[in-house]
């Protein structure tokens, strides 16, 4: 950590006299733009330093530990825009900047987030960063975390803070895996590999998505990426809620990566037009394809609200998919868009499965994206299509 060395000299303009500059409007370069300058030299070098492996010369930019937590994260790209410096105490400033970094052989673009750094003068009169932290309502990096460990699967690159090598390694075997699977059912027109982060706990998975730990207690893993996302987009992150996992018996673990897995598969088709009924519903039932569960096995809480006469009489909503709500209204919404995916593989087959995802996307909005793609597709009217699935509902789990 460097200190907070004091300005020596004529020579080196001190903070109070860069803001006094600034609000008296005086000729010349504004003070903002220099302190804004030497900032970025300050981060072109350390930025420089990371894609070199260059210790030494991070640590001349400042706080050396950050260098040991990211340096087994294979990187093709880092870099830092600086967008805004303010005051940051004596001798000091906090600057807003854009990280921009792509990991090495996945992203296809740069991932980009906001992060404030604080610079300190060190004994030499040199800016330095003191500490770099995500910008306000941003959400950590794994690194922010602790140290991060890396293991590279066949289809899969695992990092992970604070778990061992062999739970590491045991993610990557699950995402090897979900590949091929997903690829049998989706085809191979993706990427065909997968980014999961495995942070330390569930608090740790909701600082990565910059929210409650409450909004995903018990979930297992969500993927995170650009809806739409293109072959250019960065990959997709599949962020693991290490708690809720370890709840999980060796099916459900599958299950649960495979159904992320397809997530990452399904993004380019995926868009406002997707209801979650369907992009919940199809990665179910990749997840559960091929592992023998029967329906009452894999929807149970929406089999006894079947049995109990309260059937659900709509397909799920948007709204019945949120993670703060409701947990067993949550688990009928994933169970009733599985339900709805599998009647549509079994009875019109799974390549008209896969049509109607992809017809569903093509329309890019939502006003009349099912109901085209169900005529178009499938023959048949949402009307029709929902009397025909609450009946399997009955046939299936009554």
């Amino acid at each position: 950590m460097a200190g907070r060395g004091r300005a020596r000299g004529s020579g080196v303009v001190g903070l109070a006299v860069l803001l006094l500059v600034l609000l008296v409007g005086c000729g010349g370069r504004p003070a903002t733009d220099t302190a804004r300058a030497e900032v970025q030299r300050v981060l072109d070098r350390r930025a420089a330093a990371v894609l070199a492996h260059d210790r030494a010369a991070y640590a001349a930019t400042g706080d050396p530990a950050a260098y040991t937590r990211m340096r087994a994260v294979p990187l093709a790209a880092w870099s830092y825009r600086v967008t805004s410096v303010r005051p940051g105490g004596s001798a000091a400033v906090a600057a807003d900047a854009e990280l921009s970094y792509r990991i090495e052989g996945h992203d296809r673009a740069p991932v980009t987030v906001a992060r404030t750094l604080r610079l300190a003068r060190d004994g030499a009169g040199r800016w330095a960063v003191a500490s770099e932290e995500p910008a306000r309502e941003a959400g950590q990096q794994l690194w922010d975390q602790g140290t991060v460990a890396v293991v590279r699967g066949t289809h899969s690159l695992v990092l992970g803070v604070g778990q061992s090598g062999a739970l590491l390694r045991s993610f990557a075997g699950l995402a090897d895996r979900a590949v091929p699977a997903v690829s049998q059912a989706w085809g191979t027109d993706w990427a065909r590999q997968v980014v999961v982060l495995v942070p330390k706990s569930l608090d740790g998975m909701a600082a990565l998505l910059g929210s409650p730990a409450s909004s995903y207690r018990g979930i297992a893993a969500v993927t995170t990426g650009e809806t739409g996302g293109g072959p250019d987009a960065p990959a997709d992150r599949v962020i693991v809620n290490p708690d809720a996992y370890a709840m999980l018996g060796p099916v459900g673990r599958q299950v649960v990566l495979t159904h992320e897995t397809t997530h990452v598969a399904t993004r380019s088709d995926t868009n406002a037009a997707t209801p979650l009924w369907l992009s919940e519903g199809y990665a179910d039932w990749v997840g559960y394809r091929g592992t023998g569960r029967t329906p009452d096995e894999a929807a149970p809480e929406l089999q006894k609200a079947v049995r109990e006469g309260l059937a659900p009489g709509e397909l799920p909503s948007d709204q019945d998919f949120g993670f703060a709500g409701d947990a067993a209204r949550l688990a009928r919404a994933y169970e009733g868009g599985w339900t709805a995916c599998r009647m549509i593989a079994e009875r019109w087959g799974e390549e008209k499965l896969d049509a109607f995802y992809r017809a569903v996307g093509e329309h890019g909005k939502r006003p009349g994206a099912v109901e085209g793609a169900m005529e178009s597709v499938l023959g048949t009217t949402l009307e029709d299509f929902t009397a025909e699935w609450r009946q399997y509902l009955h046939d299936e789990l009554g």
